[in-house]
């Protein structure tokens, strides 16, 4: 089942890694503070998912090792890095989780989903691995591909109607 209930683990300071300089990106993620879905502008998972329903991790699993293999009969000269890329596997893996979450969506119809659950404060790894899956850093056998479904909590109306008149005397 490509989706599966879930202890969430929450991690704020994980949004950390957003920022945090990797090849070609020495100031993070170049999404991070223009893309709605990330920090600074995506809210806290913790603070918008209503407790009172399951929360849900879909997940897709990407033969990310078979996809190098592939890569490196077709372009024997190339680097590891090159080989790896997300350029060439990203799309297709997400094709895949995108359905996924077409089928989720439609079993679970009150739910909202995130496909960025690190900038909303999820330990990804942590998660995952309380559901029996360990990820890989870097990948090497499997790439994955995680989204979290839950509830949001119910926005607060605004108290409009004047406070009733005190009851006690005085």
């Amino acid at each position: 089942m490509p989706w599966q209930p879930a202890e969430v683990v929450h991690q704020h300071d994980v949004r950390k890694l957003c920022v945090s300089a990797y090849h070609g990106h020495k100031q993070g993620c170049p999404n991070h503070g223009k893309k709605e879905g990330c920090p600074p502008k995506a809210p806290l998972l913790s603070d918008i998912c209503d407790p009172a329903y399951p929360t849900f991790v879909i997940w897709n699993r990407f033969e990310f090792g078979e996809h190098v293999a592939r890569m490196k009969e077709l372009h024997p000269q190339w680097s590891d890095y090159q080989l790896a890329c997300c350029l060439y596997w990203q799309g297709t893996a997400r094709k895949t989780l995108g359905v996924q979450l077409k089928e989720f969506e439609l079993f679970k119809p009150v739910y909202s989903v995130t496909t960025c659950p690190e900038g909303m404060g999820v330990n990804v790894t942590e998660t995952m691995k309380r559901l029996g899956v360990e990820l890989e850093w870097p990948p090497v056998k499997y790439a994955y591909q995680v989204a979290v479904g839950f509830v949001r909590l119910p926005k607060k109306k605004e108290v409009i109607d004047e406070l009733p008149p005190s009851t006690t005397e005085g």
